[in-house]
């Protein structure tokens, strides 16, 4: 695992992103230089630079957001596929701009040539450095190899590697008691490619043979270290009471809140005036399809507790709740509208949240916000539940995008594993990531109810 702005993003991923980018950017180029064989003059070399450039880090965002980047598109070859079809769709609308801003001199015939043969070279380069990455992946060559020292009484510190994908090896399982051993020297574990030790208590290990580690290059983790940096999730049983206070703070937190503000604002308006004529449709649809309000209010609770009107457009009928109890929705919900399922399975139903953004109600990433009755009922079944509403909630979050739709205390135990991860490891570029995957939530339809 690599840490990036505090947030672990496992190493074979930023190599795949590398790699991706690098092999995108010479074919693009090499296809841009040699005009192709159309017969049409090369671009210059710094128009080729720049298209090339540009199109190659597009290439692997828009492969991030069709989901190539996560660990079981490797696995299934239709989801592979897909994701594959998907990205080629999205470089079609930025290879089009790209060109014709970068490249005006290719106009015409050349230049829907050129678009087809760039595109066609890029999806190219993805899918052959995917699989390429794919076979490393089934011969081992990419695991993380860990060893793992048990307690005195035979407790492994975390669960043995099972599961499809699992980047971690389980290079070396050995006692605590054999801390001395000439096994567990920093040599010999890295001769043995070994480059993390976790154990249950760091602080059991000896300080020399620690600092040995550390010196050797290898990182020394507690089992709750291991697992959320594993998971990307806390593991709530750990969290000490005051961790909230313990959280950094300072000028750069203060910075950084007024560029998320800044980008709250800016996201908010552009989302709002680039799906308007969607909007509009939107509300005539759901005004013929079923009588009432074309928008849904409803009480959520906001930063430290605040309560405010949430908009949503209306996806459910008017009397969905009568007894003016709070329900769950579920799956197959008969309240649903026709209208109403298919703008939650678009989610063109969040959109109206914009304005709570620009209202300062909520921002673009952040925990989703809950209704009172559901925060008072989920506080006294979880412990720190209210610790999620210390942000601004959001549109999407770590949550969404990482664990399907919830309805029950279980599930909300879960996706307030990845809140407080979230809220842990906040920053600008984890609510990147947020925003690139939040649009393979929305392709793909998922958690949708």
């Amino acid at each position: 695992m690599t840490k990036l702005f505090g947030h672990s993003v496992r190493s074979q991923t930023i190599l795949l992103y590398l790699v991706e980018t690098i092999v995108c950017f010479l074919t693009v180029y090499a296809l841009l230089r040699l005009g192709m064989g159309m017969g049409m003059p090369p671009v210059t070399f710094a128009n080729g630079i720049a298209c090339a450039a540009v199109l190659a880090v597009s290439a692997s965002l828009v492969a991030g957001a069709s989901g190539l980047y996560q660990t079981d598109a490797w696995h299934r070859l239709g989801r592979f596929l897909l994701g594959c079809a998907v990205t080629a769709g999205l470089l079609f609308l930025v290879a089009q701009a790209v060109l014709m801003v970068l490249a005006p001199g290719i106009d015409g015939a050349a230049h829907w040539s050129a678009l087809g043969i760039v595109l066609g070279g890029l999806v190219a380069a993805i899918m052959a450095t995917h699989l390429a990455f794919a076979a490393a992946a089934r011969q081992g060559l990419l695991r993380h190899r860990i060893a793992m020292l048990r307690a005195p009484d035979g407790t492994a510190p975390v669960e043995l590697f099972a599961e499809a994908g699992e980047p971690f090896e389980l290079a070396l399982d050995a006692p605590l008691t054999a801390i001395d051993g000439p096994g567990l020297a920093p040599e010999a574990l890295r001769a043995a490619r070994v480059r993390t030790v976790v154990v249950a208590d760091p602080e059991a290990v000896p300080a020399a043979r620690r600092i040995g580690w550390q010196r050797a290059g290898l990182r020394v983790l507690s089992a709750a270290e291991f697992a959320e940096q594993r998971s990307n999730r806390v593991d709530l049983s750990l969290l000490a009471p005051g961790w909230l206070e313990a959280l950094p703070a300072g000028r750069a937190a203060g910075v950084q809140e007024m560029l998320r503000r800044g980008i709250d604002i800016a996201g908010s308006l552009a989302l709002l005036v680039l799906t308007l004529p969607l909007l509009l449709l939107t509300a005539l649809a759901i005004r013929l399809d079923s009588p009432g309000p074309v928008l849904y209010r409803q009480e959520r609770v906001g930063r430290n507790g605040q309560v405010f009107t949430l908009l949503k457009f209306r996806s459910m009928r008017a009397d969905a709740e009568a007894p003016g109890t709070p329900r769950w929705a579920t799956t197959r919900d008969d309240r649903v509208t026709r209208v109403g399922r298919f703008i939650r399975l678009t989610r063109i139903d969040e959109i109206p949240q914009a304005i709570n953004v620009l209202r300062g109600d909520m921002a673009l990433v952040g925990p989703r916000p809950e209704r009172p009755a559901f925060v008072e009922q989920l506080s006294r079944a979880i412990p720190h539940y209210q610790d999620r509403d210390s942000v601004r909630p959001g549109i999407t979050g770590w949550a969404q995008v990482n664990y399907p739709y919830g309805a029950s205390v279980d599930d909300a135990r879960m996706k307030l594993a990845y809140d407080l991860y979230y809220v842990k490891h906040r920053s600008l570029f984890l609510d990147l990531l947020i925003l690139v995957a939040t649009v393979r939530v929305v392709l793909f339809q998922e958690g949708s109810r």
